[in-house]
């Protein structure tokens, strides 16, 4: 693989830095500028964001890489469900199928909720990792003809609270939507949404179910695997 930072004069510490304050926390463009200068490091906002475009994509495909082939992923109980998002005033959807840990597996965006919409995400989800045990949505009837369609209806479930998982796991993209003042287009939406869920489930270290000392031991690893991306 070629080293995609060769023709950078800023060393690949100092992108990977920015490109995860960016993309982790709720930050702007600017805020990221900021911080960065007071670190001493000297760039523009603009830089900031043609880094993320540029290395955003090539660091969750390494993340997603590296998951797949160190973890052993659980498909107990898939959670799904679509987050509503106005791309220059109109509604369009963001489908998402999270796991039973959080992990965000899949996110993909749509004009429309139908059955067909429907088909090609549970399609494009199980095509990576395989059919789930069980899966929970709310009661949209596209998830119940999809699932007609695929043969999977008896592993079908819906209730009142049974997908909180899904809806928690909406917030970090719901406070980078309000920092970023909305998205522009489908496309940008769906790279970020990518992007962004990718990142999440690398520093999703659950620190209420573990001991301080093992979180910040977690805490560590999971920073020292970042810096090695696209090592």
């Amino acid at each position: 693989m070629r080293n995609p930072f060769r023709y950078f004069k800023t060393s690949p510490e100092i992108i990977r830095l920015a490109v995860m304050m960016y993309i982790r926390f709720p930050l702007s463009l600017r805020n990221v500028e900021d911080l960065l200068h007071e670190r001493g490091i000297d760039i523009t906002h603009e830089t900031v964001r043609s880094w993320w475009k540029r290395f955003g994509p090539l660091f969750a495909k390494s993340i997603r890489k590296w998951r797949v082939q160190s973890t052993n992923y659980s498909n107990w109980a898939w959670h799904l469900d679509e987050v509503f998002v106005r791309i220059n005033g109109e509604l369009h959807y963001l489908w998402r199928a999270v796991n039973h840990e959080g992990e965000v597996l899949e996110a993909y965006v749509t004009k429309t909720r139908s059955r067909k919409a429907a088909l090609k995400f549970l399609r494009k989800a199980m095509k990576r990792y395989g059919a789930p045990d069980q899966i929970v949505t709310d009661k949209l009837p596209s998830y119940k003809a999809a699932f007609r369609e695929l043969g999977i209806a008896s592993l079908h479930e819906t209730g009142r609270w049974l997908n909180n998982r899904a809806e928690n796991s909406h917030q970090p993209l719901r406070r980078r939507e309000k920092i970023m003042n909305r998205f522009r287009s489908m496309r940008s939406l769906q790279k970020f949404a990518v992007v962004q869920s990718s990142v999440h489930n690398h520093f999703n270290l659950e620190r209420h179910l573990y001991r301080r000392s093992d979180f910040k031991e977690n805490r560590t690893q999971a920073l020292a695997e970042w810096r090695q991306l696209v090592a």
